[in-house]
């Protein structure tokens, strides 16, 4: 990837406006409408305004900074999530947690399934804006081996690997489903490569879990997004990562 050899800062930098919130260490991203509803209705967060309200939505669990989570989404795309992943940032967020759903490339990944990613192979505009020269796009390492553990009491079943990140879903073709089956890439779906990126770039720590929503792994679509299991373990893994959140 053609990635920019400086570290100019850019002309418009990411800031905290006026009026805007504090936060805590610890921020939720929910890519899912859905599942971002659950979870605010589950921890009783209340919305909270801030300058960019009219991308997405920023939600409280506490009116005290240190002990509150932050919660925010939902989100679509690489440039959509990296825009409120620099805002979270700005406003306080050290440790990023994301869940979101995806795309199966490998058989043995069902609907339902969870994936932790650990690394990401870019087919999306927004990270090579990033200077991050000999670095792997990977997520944090110590924050995966929590996540693992909390899947494994939960007795959730999980994979853990690279996946694939794209801008364009209807650009799934058959040669690159294959090609990247081939390499080991577990799923496919639409930030985390960007959010890894920025992650590294701004110096924080960020993680999540993706759950399989649909199958491509025999080059045909099969949608899941009705599938009861997906919402149960949809909503188990969000559930996991609010407690880890709130450690």
């Amino acid at each position: 990837m053609n990635r920019q050899p400086t570290h100019s800062k850019g002309i418009i930098s990411p800031a905290k406006g006026k009026g805007d919130p504090q936060i805590g260490q610890d921020a939720l991203m929910v890519m899912i409408p859905s599942e971002l509803k659950f979870l605010v209705s589950k921890t009783n967060a209340q919305k909270v305004p801030f300058h960019d309200m009219s991308l997405y939505n920023l939600y409280r669990t506490s009116e005290e900074t240190d002990s509150g989570i932050t919660l925010s989404g939902p989100f679509l795309g690489a440039p959509h999530a990296t825009i409120a992943m620099e805002k979270l940032i700005v406003l306080g967020a050290k440790r990023i947690w994301v869940l979101g759903w995806c795309g199966s490339l490998q058989h043995d990944l069902r609907k339902g399934h969870v994936v932790i990613p650990t690394s990401a192979a870019s087919e999306e505009g927004t990270s090579a804006h990033y200077p991050i020269p000999d670095r792997t796009l990977e997520s944090n390492a110590k924050l995966n081996s929590t996540l693992e553990q909390a899947l494994k009491k939960q007795g959730l079943p999980f994979s853990r690997g690279p996946v694939w990140t794209t801008d364009a879903v209807y650009r799934e073709t058959p040669e690159k489903v294959r090609a990247y089956q081939n390499q080991g890439i577990l799923a496919v779906e639409m930030e985390m490569s960007a959010l890894m990126t920025v992650a590294i770039y701004r110096s924080v720590s960020m993680a999540g879990l993706l759950v399989v929503s649909d199958e491509l792994f025999d080059l045909k679509w099969r949608p899941g997004f009705s599938d009861p299991l997906l919402k149960k373990n949809s909503r188990a893994a969000g559930q996991i990562l609010l407690r880890l959140a709130g450690c």
